[in-house]
């Protein structure tokens, strides 16, 4: 693990986001820019022109530091595996380019990095300071008893284990064998390192639903996460890394 925390890469899956996006990165290059070393822009086949317009104008504006990778694997999970592979700073943060993922946060989960740089820092919505708008009852329900569930499977104090939004040191993701191609490996990012020993930090954070846009993930879907998560949980450590 890295002893110290010198630069961070960003990753920002888009499909059909435009004016968040843009948003969201003019956010973090004025909050956090001296910190920032990529901004790591996934596309894929579905992403639209739109979407690839907004893309092109950020390179345009800040040059080397967005970069635009085409992923090779399917779906999100796909994305962040992808981009895992491709960062190159001390630090990677996985996170939404809708605003689902508030980026005014990104400077609290850095100045943690600095604090932690051998921990995972990860946003929560159910601490203190953090919380829910426009999510609905039955899922904010479900939400809260699958972590309570698995918290209690994983022996942690962890109270969101499925929110996508969550600071690693580089190395550690690139040494994990990952599995999951959609929306359940934003559980698999935490439970894999948790088995591993690594300690985590959570970061007080508020979800919002999009406001642009079309969701990639069903509500059926969320009942997948039971498989990596039970599976996991009975891997040896030589089943965990690459």
């Amino acid at each position: 693990m890295p002893t110290e925390f010198t630069a961070l890469s960003i990753i920002l899956p888009v499909i059909n986001e435009t004016t968040l996006l843009e948003r969201t990165v003019e956010i973090i290059m004025a909050d956090c820019r001296a910190d920032i070393h990529e901004l790591i822009i996934v596309v894929c086949a579905k992403t639209t022109p739109e979407s690839l317009a907004v893309c092109n104008r950020l390179q345009a504006k800040y040059g080397e530091r967005v970069k635009l990778l085409t992923q090779q694997r399917p779906f999100l999970g796909g994305a962040m595996r992808d981009a895992f592979a491709f960062a190159s700073g001390s630090h990677v943060l996985m996170m939404a380019s809708d605003m689902e993922t508030p980026p005014d946060k990104v400077k609290d989960f850095i100045a943690a990095a600095k604090q932690h740089p051998e921990m995972i820092i990860t946003g929560s919505r159910w601490i203190a300071g953090g919380g829910f708008q426009e999510y609905s009852g039955l899922k904010f329900l479900l939400n809260y008893v699958f972590q309570k569930l698995f918290s209690l499977l994983y022996w942690t104090r962890l109270t969101d284990m499925t929110y996508g939004y969550r600071l690693f040191p580089t190395a550690l993701v690139q040494s994990i064998r990952w599995e999951e191609l959609r929306h359940p490996f934003l559980l698999e990012t935490i439970i894999k390192p948790l088995r591993l020993g690594v300690k985590a930090l959570e970061v007080p954070t508020r979800w919002q639903a999009r406001s642009e846009g079309e969701t990639q993930n069903t509500f059926w879907r969320n009942f997948e996460y039971f498989r990596i998560g039970l599976k996991t949980r009975f891997y040896r450590k030589e089943q965990i890394l690459a």
